[in-house]
């Protein structure tokens, strides 16, 4: 494949066509009131509302509702294989449907497609490819909630190539498909294998070969120091400071998120040297959505009012990071929040917070280092996924726009496409 310097450089064999001249685009249809339709017979007919779909899917193959076969006049109904696209909240996104259904109005579809001219999986990746998202969002209209018309997506041109090229872009993009959908399913599988070794080697169902000492209950305050964050001063946060300050909402669940943080250039005078965070430190949200851990992955970060700072004192530091982290201390830290309108946690409901932990420092780390190794082979396809998503994301925005094009005779697992 070879990169054009530009679009005049695309082949004149590529047409520029009006989508409504390449399938019929409909809209669809809600009877009302919608209620007095809903029903749980058999002889129903699927419903698709907008909060049925899952966001990063492809294909749409179940509904949570069923409709009288009497609201069929006034609704759409889609086969199998009919593309729809959501013209409304998440607008613009396109989906196969893998089912039949009835529509309501916050969908379009795309019917009757005329395969002579366009192949089906083509127009996925048509859709989906960053140019046609931008052209859907240059032509939502609506003040609150925009929406996609079918008159004004009817009449969208896009540059569209012969069939054979299509058909080498597909086969190039579903390569690309094929080891996401591979790298996905092994995550998975590493993640559920990783939930049952935490299961038995955290609640010592399982022993490892080796240690037969019995276990001691601890509270969270045995084994570590607690600290509070810096009450901050607005005033003083500047753009592009050299420090960043951490908040509630950089504490996510199991990972550390900064994407646009308060800054400051200078330090507080009386700001406590346990404050100012280091690579690895342990933290945990006290306000909110309560009881979510991290550990710092970055330099020059500040500990902010509401997020705390566990300091380990007589326990392996990654075991307790996964005490921390198991789903039994989130769920006793929501339960423990005291708060009207706003949960909160204060010192002692952390420090009191009890469980079971090895007596020696070897079956610690014993335990500590199977399950850090288990979450760094995660870690280690997670990134790989990243980096084959970004690949395919390239290629998709380029094959598309003629960009990049495909060779003829173009070869892929020793097939000519």
């Amino acid at each position: 494949m070879k990169p054009n310097q530009s679009q005049k450089n695309i082949s004149k064999e590529w047409q520029t066509r009006k989508l409504d001249s390449m399938f019929t685009v409909r809209r669809g249809g809600s009877p009302r009131p919608i209620e007095s339709y809903i029903t749980n017979r058999a002889d129903g007919l699927n419903w698709l509302k907008i909060g049925d779909i899952d966001v990063g899917a492809k294909y749409i193959t179940k509904t949570s509702s069923k409709i009288l076969k009497e609201g069929l006049s006034r609704t759409t109904l889609v086969k199998k294989g009919d593309f729809i696209l959501s013209n409304s909240m998440s607008f613009g996104r396109p989906y196969i449907m893998g089912i039949d259904s009835c529509i309501h109005d916050g969908w379009l579809t795309f019917q009757d497609i005329k395969t002579n001219i366009l192949d089906r999986d083509f127009l996925y990746y048509l859709l989906s490819q960053s140019k046609t998202q931008a052209i859907f969002t240059s032509i939502s209209a609506g003040s609150g909630v925009q929406n996609l018309k079918k008159e004004t997506v009817s009449g969208v041109v896009l540059s569209i190539p012969p069939l054979p090229e299509q058909n080498r872009i597909v086969a190039v993009l579903e390569t690309w498909d094929k080891a996401i959908e591979n790298l996905n399913k092994k995550i998975e599988i590493k993640k559920q294998i990783k939930k049952g070794l935490m299961q038995d080697l955290l609640t010592g169902k399982k022993r490892l070969s080796g240690f037969k000492e019995k276990w001691e209950t601890k509270t969270l305050g045995d084994v570590s120091d607690f600290i509070n964050g810096y009450t901050f001063k607005s005033g003083n946060y500047v753009d592009g400071g050299k420090y960043k300050i951490i908040t509630i909402a950089n504490v996510q669940d199991g990972f550390m998120f900064i994407d646009e943080p308060k800054t400051i250039n200078e330090l507080p005078e009386n700001i406590g040297k346990e404050q100012i965070l280091k690579k690895g430190d342990i933290l945990i949200s006290m306000t909110g959505n309560v009881g979510r851990v991290c550990v710092v992955n970055s330099d020059n970060c500040l500990l902010n009012q509401r997020v705390g700072k566990i300091m380990t004192k007589d326990i392996n530091k990654e075991l307790l990071y996964l005490f921390l982290y198991d789903r039994r201390f989130l769920y006793q830290m929501i339960g423990s929040a005291q708060g009207g309108a706003q949960a909160n946690l204060s010192t002692e409901d952390i420090k009191e917070y009890i469980f079971d932990l090895p007596k020696t420092k070897e079956e610690q780390n014993a335990v500590a280092e199977i399950l850090t190794t288990a979450d760094k082979e995660i870690t280690e396809l997670e990134k790989k996924l990243s980096i084959i998503k970004d690949q395919k994301k390239f290629l998709l925005n380029n094959l598309i726009t003629g960009a990049i094009r495909t060779p003829v005779n173009m070869q892929l697992y020793g097939k000519i496409v």
